[in-house]
């Protein structure tokens, strides 16, 4: 059901695409495509994030297994976001695809935020967890950064109108503050339920 719904997006991009031959994406589907990926690469990426706080609020122990599924399709829509511009829009230019890389600075972030995404989805799988021990969950804070890169490369984006930007910067940082507060709240219930000594019945 969940794999579902992720992947749901990409097959109404599709027909968009194919099913209604092509008219669907409007007069620029190349532009159409890339702005589509893009921000279902984000949305899934914060929603990632969203999960682990989300648990803790509720006690809903299932949502732990969801998180490793939507990080992965946060990568596969980040990598279909890349691999429309090297592709379709710049035609596997090379030369014009390195020098975007290296001089248009929200294209740099986020290439960095791919990059930092591929290593997450590669080392996601419990044999890299048993390699890597306790620094598995280290590595993988890495998905803050990730996040902030992602953010910025969408406020960088936009040239004139920063509303949508600025909503899920504001969603990344109420996500960021939450986990940690949670945390503490967890921590503070436990401890307290730990100290609290029982009353022993009086006998008479």
């Amino acid at each position: 059901m969940w794999f579902t719904a992720c992947l749901a997006p990409f097959v109404w991009m599709s027909w968009l695409a194919f099913g209604d031959g092509g008219r669907g994406l409007g007069p620029d589907p190349i532009e159409a495509t890339q702005d589509f990926v893009g921000i279902w690469a984000l949305r899934l990426l914060l929603l990632t994030l969203a999960l682990t706080p989300l648990r803790l609020a509720t006690g809903w122990l299932w949502l732990f297994h969801l998180r490793r599924m939507t990080g992965l399709f946060a990568l596969f829509y980040a990598s279909l976001h890349f691999l429309n511009y090297i592709g379709p829009d710049q035609g596997l230019d090379l030369a014009v695809i390195v020098e975007d890389i290296t001089e248009r600075w929200f294209i740099t972030v986020g290439a960095a935020a791919l990059v930092v995404l591929l290593l997450l989805g590669v080392t996601s799988t419990q044999g890299w967890q048993r390699r890597l021990g306790r620094n598995w969950q280290r590595l993988h804070r890495l998905v803050y950064a990730a996040a902030v890169l992602a953010v910025w490369h969408f406020w960088w984006q936009v040239k004139s109108d920063i509303s949508e930007p600025l909503v899920y910067a504001l969603v990344l940082a109420a996500l960021l503050m939450a986990r940690p507060l949670l945390r503490r709240r967890q921590r503070a219930h436990r401890g307290s339920r730990e100290g609290a000594t029982p009353v022993q019945p009086t006998r008479t």
